[in-house]
């Protein structure tokens, strides 16, 4: 299958370095502490922040910071596949992890000592980079909490296609079963807290399916930040400030 034609085009009309549409909502879920919906193309994704609050288990307090907890789950309509995914497969566990490990990374922990923040992320539609739209989102609901971060973390995948690199893989791409690499970065800092890859490539192939990645995260950084800003001014607006 040709997934870049003649023209340098893709299946879905953009250049092989160019990203999805980005779009973002703050304060989607009243009584967390912090929400957002994030969409990247047709996948979409909603994430829920509770804490910084009282750790429920008390034997796995930590006296010098916060425990961070997240669970991930895909909705059963979000694929169109009729099969039900059991709760808790290992699927689900692993981006579990790996979304909690990140925002570990970003999160000032070490200020909120014997408390407990949860995320919970649930992919509503999944159109390929879920795992990268749930970190995006997971970055909004934290900001949106008021959780103090190093830097905003913000994720993006590219793969290496017909001998092409292409950035921000939609499901008919990431399906096709050539490599691709899922990058997460603190933008401001210049530091990689996520690096994953599905096959392997030549090294100098990897390097530059990792950079296209990591300047996919840049522009998403500039995407979040201005989401942030106008979500300031809002707020701003209907206090009367």
């Amino acid at each position: 299958m040709e997934y870049v034609n003649p023209e340098g085009l893709r299946l879905d009309g953009r250049r092989p370095m160019e990203m999805r549409q980005l779009h973002a909502e703050i304060g989607v879920v009243s009584k967390a502490d912090g929400s957002a919906v994030f969409e990247m193309g047709n996948t979409k994704v909603i994430a829920a922040v509770y804490g910084p609050r009282e750790v429920q288990n008390r034997s796995r307090q930590m006296n010098d910071q916060a425990l961070v907890r997240c669970e991930y789950n895909m909705a059963n309509f979000s694929t169109g596949d009729r099969m039900r995914k059991p709760k808790g497969d290992r699927r689900s566990t692993e981006i579990s992890l790996v979304i909690r490990q990140t925002m570990e990374a970003c999160i000032l922990t070490h200020l909120m000592p014997r408390s407990q923040i949860d995320i919970f992320v649930q992919v509503l539609q999944a159109d390929g980079g879920t795992r990268s739209a749930c970190i995006n989102a997971a970055t909004l609901a934290l900001a949106d909490a008021g959780i103090p971060m190093r830097d905003l973390v913000t994720s993006c995948s590219a793969g290496f296609l017909n001998g092409t690199p292409l950035l921000d893989l939609n499901y008919v791409e990431d399906s096709a079963g050539g490599p691709d690499v899922t990058v997460g970065i603190l933008p401001k800092l210049d530091k990689v807290t996520l690096l994953q890859m599905d096959a392997k490539l030549a090294m100098d192939t990897f390097e530059n399916v990792t950079q296209l990645a990591t300047e996919g995260c840049k522009a998403v950084a500039t995407d979040i930040r201005e989401i942030l800003l106008e979500h300031t001014k809002q707020l701003e607006f209907r206090r009367g400030l």
